[in-house]
C-alpha cells in the first residue's frame, strides 16, 4: 500500500465514522464525530502500533533475552535491506504473529510464545520473513490504522446501544431514532470488517511471495502456515477475540471462538497460499547461511 492509498483509506474510514455520528446525533453528532475522527487519525498515525502491541500484551525482547528469535529477525532484516525492527513476544499459546509500525524505520514484529515453541527455526524464519515483507511493502501503517479506526467504530456501536438503553430514544438530535442506532450497531462493524477483508486478502498473497524471497525458502513458510492454521483453529486467542478489529494483522486468522468470526474471514484461503508457495519452491535461490542452518 502506498501513501496515497493509505490516505484514501484513512479518509474513507473517517468519513464513515462521521456518517455514523450523524445517524446517532444529527448535525451535532456529525461534528463531534468529525472532531473525534481527526484526532483519532493523528493518534493512529503516531501511536497505532503501540496501541495494538499493548492490546495483545506484547513485550519487547533483545538479543540477550531472546537470542535465537532476535537473531533470525536480525539476519532477515539484513537480507531484506531493512532497518532492524523492534522485536516483541506475546504470551499466548496460539501460534501466530504480526508486524506493525508507520514505516520501516519505526517497525515492529511480534510473535506469540505458542509460535516460538511449536515451529522450527526454519519455519520461524519463514514467518518473520513474511512479516518483514509487510514492512518492506509499507502496508503496516494501513494495517494498524485500519485496526484502530475499526475498533473505534465498534466502540461507537456499543455506545449507541448503551445510550439507546438509557434514554437515547428521547434525543431530539437523533434524526433516525432507533433505526439509526440499529444501523450503526449492525452496519458499522460489518462495514469496517469488509474494508479489512478487502485489504488483507490481496496483501497476504504478496507478503507470502516476498517473504519467501527474503528467507530464500518458500517451503519454510508453507510448512509454517500449515502448522499455524491448525494451531490457530485449535487454540483460543482471547486477546484477539476481545479485539477483533486487529484480526487482519495476523499471519493467520486468530479468531474462531465465536461462530460469527468465520463469516468475515480477513485472510485468503490457506490451501491456495500454500499452493502458491509450493509453486515457487523450485525457482527460489538457496539462502545464505544463517542461524537456522
Amino acid at each position: 500500500m502506498n501513501s496515497a492509498k493509505t490516505a484514501i483509506l484513512m479518509a474513507g474510514l473517517a468519513a464513515f465514522f462521521v456518517g455514523c455520528g450523524y445517524m446517532l446525533g444529527g448535525e451535532m453528532g456529525m461534528i463531534i464525530a468529525l472532531a473525534f475522527a481527526g484526532i483519532g487519525n493523528v493518534i493512529a498515525y503516531w501511536n497505532s502500533d503501540k496501541i495494538v502491541l499493548r492490546m495483545h500484551g506484547a513485550r519487547e525482547v533483545t538479543a540477550r533475552t531472546a537470542p535465537e528469535y532476535y537473531g533470525i529477525v536480525e539476519q532477515l532484516a539484513h537480507r531484506a535491506e531493512l532497518p532492524m525492527p523492534k522485536v516483541y513476544v506475546m504470551e499466548n499459546p496460539q501460534p501466530n504473529a504480526f508486524a506493525t509500525g508507520r514505516n520501516p524505520e519505526n517497525a515492529a514484529v511480534a510473535a506469540t510464545t505458542g509460535l516460538l515453541q511449536r515451529l522450527s527455526a526454519e519455519e520461524i524464519a519463514g514467518v518473520m520473513a513474511h512479516e518483514l515483507a509487510h514492512v518492506k511493502n509499507r502496508d503496516t501503517l494501513t494495517m494498524t490504522i485500519t485496526a484502530t479506526i475499526a475498533g473505534a467504530i465498534s466502540a461507537l456501536a456499543n455506545i449507541a446501544m448503551f445510550t439507546q438503553m438509557f434514554g437515547g430514544s428521547d434525543n431530539r438530535n437523533n434524526p433516525f431514532g432507533m433505526i439509526g442506532v440499529l444501523l450503526v450497531m449492525i452496519v458499522g462493524p460489518m462495514a469496517a470488517m469488509l474494508v479489512q477483508m478487502a485489504i488483507s486478502r490481496a496483501r497476504e498473497f504478496e507478503a507470502d511471495r516476498i517473504g519467501a524471497e527474503i528467507c530464500g525458502h518458500p517451503l519454510w513458510l508453507a510448512s509454517a502456515l500449515d502448522k499455524l492454521q491448525r494451531g490457530a483453529a485449535a487454540i483460543d486467542n482471547p486477546a484477539a477475540e476481545n479485539n477483533p478489529a486487529t484480526a487482519h494483522m495476523f499471519i493467520v486468522n486468530p479468531l474462531h471462538a465465536r461462530k460469527i468470526d468465520g463469516l468475515f474471514s480477513t485472510h485468503p484461503n490457506m490451501a491456495e497460499r500454500i499452493r502458491r508457495l509450493e509453486a515457487m519452491a523450485g525457482l527460489t535461490p538457496a539462502p545464505a547461511a544463517g542461524p537456522w542452518g
